[in-house]
Order: C-alpha cells, then structure tokens, then sequence
C-alpha cells in the first residue's frame, strides 16, 4: 500500500533571533487524516514553528511543505487549504459575530450564504451570532476564531492553544469537535499545554525542547502500561525487602504512596506467594501506567538534564 505524503513537513528548518536560537533544524512530518499534538515547555519554539509553516516569518535555514509543496514557493496556493487559529486572533469589536464571519468569507470565493450560520452552530454560538464580539469572553472568541477558520472547509487546520479561555464543558466539545474533523480525514495540528487534552484527543504528538525535536510517535505507544506493578501492603518497608531479594525483580522504588515492583505484570501471583509466606498481604496491586503527562515530564527533564 503506498504510503501517504505528509500534509505538514519540515526539513532543517531553523529560526534565529539575533544570538537566541528559537528552532533548531526541525524535521518533523505530520501525516494526512490525523489529530496531531505539538507539545513543548514554554519557549520551547512552537509557535516559532506554527509562524514558519504559515509563512508569516522566514527560516534561516530549511524548509516547511504543506501538501508537498514549498510555503515559500507557493504561499497563496497552500494557505488556501488551511485554517488556523492563532493565539490573538482579531476581530471587529462593535460588529456581530455573524458580520464578522461575512468579512472573513469575502477571501473566500465560491462560499455559500448559510455557511456563517453552518460554522458558527458547529463552534456553539448559533444563539449568539447577532452580539457584538466586544461582548464576548476570552472563550467565546476562541470559538469565534475557530468558527473563521472552519469557514471555508480546509484540509489542514493548524490552532495554537484553541482551547484557552474555555470553561472545562468548552474544552470537551472542542476535543470532541476536534476527533470529528479527524474522522472525517481533515488533518488538526495542535498546539497545546493541556496534556490531558491531548492525551484524550491526539492520534499522534511531537514533542520539542530547546527548539529542537525530542520524540514524535502515536499516543498509543507512549501511553501504555509499563512493565511494572504497584502494590500497597499490610507492611510496605518488609514487603520491600522481600521482593529486593528474589532475583528475578529487577528492581523496587517509592511512588506516591506505593511502591512499584519491576517485573512482568504476568508474575504477579508469584509476588503475592513471596508475601503472603512472610506473612505479608496485599492491599492492593495493579499494574502500573504511563500517562502522556509522566513521558512529558520525563523527557523534557532529561533534556534539561542533558544541557
């Protein structure tokens, strides 16, 4: 089966500030029908990138494609089939929300008339489509924003932190919306701090640090349940030093209370029976997970760590 090209790539792509280096030879692909996370301490270069692939700065080195072709080259023709919401989005405060989508549709040729009304019901402000914007919260612009670049039905949309703002009910019909357009083979390029948004959205994340790529893979394989078990006991300090002397457990540490047991979760009735002969019994075992929040953490640390 052939192999799809990828909606977002870039190549080598660097943006220097003076002496501050904001993105450092980023190579990154975003392939075609994917909710994909792009995740990053703060000043870790995101938005540097987001600016680079929609045109609005140059690289100092390398290169952003969108649909194979080269933002540079053929900026008009790519931006075309993208949408994006970007963090201070504007807007005409003393006109609707209604007649500010008017505005935006004439870039669009070809538009149909009940499209302001199809795209503001789908971010969730039908009943607010005559309020001037100036009446808005933080939140609802956000969805303003969203309904503007939804309006002339991209491929690609690429949001920089779309969620902020919204009230947590907000935040879940955005990640829902968000697997809609995924499932209906548009690609949505996020950028986000909510972690356990994305964990419960994305399909795939990158993760950068220092302007630099330091992994990119699907959810499904960072978080999954990792070898190990957790266990409370009738005597955790015993139990302990039980367990760290069976040859076979590769190690034991503290965790939030527990203690995880380094084994295959498959021996855990051999654990139980090394306890249980020393009279110690378990108040509770289950097999440890790995949140995208603890690979996160993780990594971004021994980035840190590394310098």
């Amino acid at each position: 089966m052939a192999i799809s090209e990828p909606v977002l790539r870039t190549t080598g792509l660097a943006k220097r500030y003076g002496k501050r280096l904001a993105l450092a030879g980023l190579d990154l692909e975003v392939p075609p029908g994917r909710v994909f996370g792009f995740l990053g301490p703060n000043g870790a270069g995101k938005t540097t990138c987001i600016s680079l692939v929609l045109g609005l700065i140059s690289p100092t080195a390398g290169s952003a494609q969108l649909f194979g072709l080269d933002v540079r080259d053929h900026h008009t023709d790519v931006l075309r089939r993208v949408g994006a919401v970007l963090e201070g989005s504007a807007f005409y405060p003393d006109l609707s929300a209604r007649d500010n989508l008017r505005i935006w549709s004439a870039f669009y040729s070809g538009l149909d008339s009940r499209r302001t009304a199809d795209v503001l019901a789908l971010v969730g402000l039908a009943s607010r489509a005559g309020d001037k914007v100036r009446t808005f919260s933080l939140g609802m612009k956000q969805r303003l924003a969203l309904a503007a670049a939804l309006l002339h039905d991209p491929e690609l949309l690429i949001l920089d932190e779309p969620t902020n703002g919204l009230d947590p009910a907000g935040i879940r019909e955005f990640r829902d919306l968000f697997r809609e357009l995924g499932s209906r083979g548009k690609t949505v390029f996020v950028s986000s701090h909510l972690l356990g948004e994305v964990e419960l959205m994305c399909d795939e994340v990158a993760i950068i640090n220092k302007g630099r790529l330091i992994t990119q893979g699907a959810v499904a394989d960072i978080v999954q349940r990792r070898d190990g078990l957790e266990l409370r006991t009738t005597d955790d300090a015993a139990a302990a030093r039980v367990l760290s002397a069976i040859e076979w457990v590769r190690g034991v540490r503290p965790e939030d209370g527990r203690f995880v047991v380094d084994v295959p979760r498959e021996r855990a009735a051999e654990i139980s029976r090394a306890l249980a002969e020393h009279s110690i019994y378990l108040h509770e075992l289950r097999s440890g997970e790995h949140t995208l929040e603890d690979f996160f953490l993780e990594v971004t640390a021994e980035e840190k760590a590394g310098g």
